[in-house]
């Protein structure tokens, strides 16, 4: 028995949305591939930021406080990650997060 045999891969991820924008509010349009079409407000997708620096690494608790994300919080860029996530930078000067498919959809209240 190898090594890759006794490794316990994860599921393949959920796939790429087939659209994702930025409203004129700052809310992030996901269209999922046969729907559904789910609108996040900007706090909400800020706050699932999945980083070290929000979500501590050793026990997965939540480090980011939700009420220190500003109300005005909107995306200034978004950009794709290899073929597996995006990347937002946010208003407030965070942009360390990695937002795989799997976690766009939870944002999404989706999984």
């Amino acid at each position: 028995m190898g090594l890759l045999d006794r490794i316990q891969f994860r599921k393949p991820s959920a796939p790429p949305p087939e659209a994702l924008d930025v409203l004129p509010d700052g809310a992030i349009r996901i269209l999922w591939p046969g729907g559904p079409e789910v609108t996040v407000p900007a706090a909400r997708m800020r706050d699932a930021c999945p980083c070290a620096a929000c979500v501590e690494e050793g026990t997965g608790h939540k480090i980011l406080d939700p009420a220190t994300i500003p109300s005005d919080i909107h995306p200034l860029e978004i950009a794709p990650v290899g073929s597996y996530a995006v990347q937002f930078r946010w208003s407030d000067g965070h942009s360390t997060g990695i937002y795989s498919w799997d976690t766009l959809r939870r944002a999404c209240g989706l999984e």
